[in-house]
């Protein structure tokens, strides 16, 4: 139903979820790039069980997916959900977070899940 209007309560939920700036930046970098949990535990320098439940929270609500590729599994926007295009539309207003992942690359961390 991409277009269709959205409940308030649940646009409220939404952005309070995307008042969280870790999350936030998290939404950006999964808007055109798949991560795992360990890519957002080196971006952020925060603990792997605190990155884990950002997440968890953005899956609650249907805002990310997740895909499995070995032992690691990758993390991305989902595009299909009814909420995609309330939080495009904000995304589109944000700087780039392509350096984080570039600096991943640079120290040779990028999808370096063990």
């Amino acid at each position: 139903m991409t277009g269709s209007v959205i409940p308030l309560e649940n646009a409220a939920i939404i952005v309070k979820l995307l008042g969280d700036k870790t999350r936030l930046s998290m939404v950006k970098i999964l808007n055109t790039h798949d991560c795992c949990v360990c890519e957002f535990v080196e971006i952020f320098q925060v603990s792997q069980p605190a990155i884990s439940q950002h997440v968890k929270k953005l899956k609650d609500v249907g805002l990310v997916r997740e895909t499995r590729k070995g032992h690691w599994i990758f993390y991305h926007l989902n595009k299909k959900s009814d909420y995609y295009p309330l939080v495009h539309s904000l995304l589109e207003h944000l700087p780039t977070q392509d350096e984080k992942l570039q600096e991943l690359e640079k120290r040779g961390l990028r999808i370096s899940c063990h």
